[in-house]
């Protein structure tokens, strides 16, 4: 079933489906959920008069279903429950006590829904009615969470339904900031959810892992990391400031999200210890083969040149933690975080140069 779904337009919540009436959805969230919806309660009224006014003034449709959610509980014998769904639906008892509160009731917050309510003819009232459904004793914010890996239960391994439900709710609350800053005029499709679905389920498939958007379109500023060695690896090789900066970023999105992985379990037992010793052997090979081609170096601006090319290379190796995980960043990252440990670096002293950077400063009497 394909919909849209549109947010502070007609209501609080619009969904709207090809070929049918419109539901526009009242949302009431109470920290009281256990306290009763009374006959006057303002979730009612407040409602009924968004939606009289919104019919009157022809922006809602007299055909939309009006929907009323609310953490509250509707108690017997009250209008909540004459306008629930099922059996204990009655149309014609809600109409009865909405009309006899409309005219006893002496709630100041109230009075201008009851104004609008006695002003409509028997007709509206009861086509007014008719549109409308009560929904009491819907899920807190408390758990809604829980209601929603319930849902997802089933898209991913158990190990990872907490993974799916973090990536979708932070795409969905993106949408939605994006879809009420542009007020509203782009609605959040169906297909647009079912598509990330989709796309956070692949990404938790054995042979690949997911890449969050806020790491990897992540800017970051150069002066942090000043002090760091793979820096200094960097300029010992006389690299040009913008490819530094872009080894900055590379370095902290490759770090922020392998720990991210770490921390969601995402990762085999000695998975990223083996791929680490893969790049420090790919390195390995590379420096050698061009140490050799470069032979005998005395002069500086020849070191330089040497690790001009390791560098060179690393900014364009591509090795694959996983076969589905494409990110350059992440090869590149990881080749930066080896060189703040001095395990791989660029120039052919960069051990003897920089193994002053790894010692402890002494600590003060």
């Amino acid at each position: 079933m394909s919909f849209l779904v549109y947010f502070e337009t007609l209501d609080d919540v619009v969904f709207e489906q090809e070929g049918s009436t419109l539901d526009l959805i009242q949302y009431k969230h109470h920290k009281n959920a256990d306290a009763n919806l009374t006959n006057a309660s303002s979730d009612i009224w407040k409602s009924l008069r968004v939606w009289m006014e919104g019919r009157a003034n022809k922006l809602i449709p007299d055909d939309a279903n009006l929907y009323l959610v609310t953490t509250q509980t509707a108690a017997d014998d009250t209008i909540a429950k004459y306008l629930t769904l099922g059996q204990e639906r009655n149309e014609k008892s809600a109409l009865i006590a909405l009309r006899q509160v409309a005219i006893t009731s002496t709630s100041a917050t109230n009075v201008a829904a009851y104004a609008l309510f006695n002003s409509l003819t028997s007709k509206q009232q009861e086509d007014l009615i008719a549109s409308i459904t009560i929904i009491a004793k819907a899920p807190t914010a408390n758990h809604i969470d829980t209601d929603i890996r319930r849902e997802l239960a089933l898209s991913v391994r158990a190990d990872r339904v907490e993974s799916l439900v973090t990536r979708l709710e932070a795409w969905w609350l993106s949408a939605c900031l994006r879809h009420l800053i542009k007020s509203s005029a782009n609605p959040i499709s169906s297909e647009e959810l079912q598509a990330q679905l989709d796309d956070i389920r692949e990404q938790l498939k054995d042979d690949a892992l997911p890449l969050d958007p806020e790491v990897m379109q992540a800017l970051v500023e150069i002066d942090a990391y000043e002090g760091q060695v793979f820096v200094h690896q960097a300029r010992l090789a006389n690299i040009r400031e913008p490819r530094v900066l872009a080894a900055v970023r590379d370095y902290y999105r490759a770090y922020e999200q392998r720990s991210r992985w770490m921390r969601e379990n995402l990762l085999l037992v000695g998975e990223l210890d083996k791929y680490e010793r893969r790049l420090c052997e790919e390195w390995q090979m590379m420096f050698d083969r061009t140490a050799d081609n470069f032979g005998e170096m005395q002069a500086e601006t020849q070191r330089q040149e040497m690790a001009r090319q390791i560098y060179d290379w690393v900014e364009q190796a591509e090795f694959r933690l996983r076969e589905k995980v494409n990110e350059p960043a992440i090869t590149r990252g990881s080749f930066h975080m080896l060189a703040n440990e001095l395990r791989v670096g660029w120039h052919p002293d960069f051990k003897a140069r920089l193994q002053h950077l790894l010692v402890p400063a002494p600590v003060a009497a």
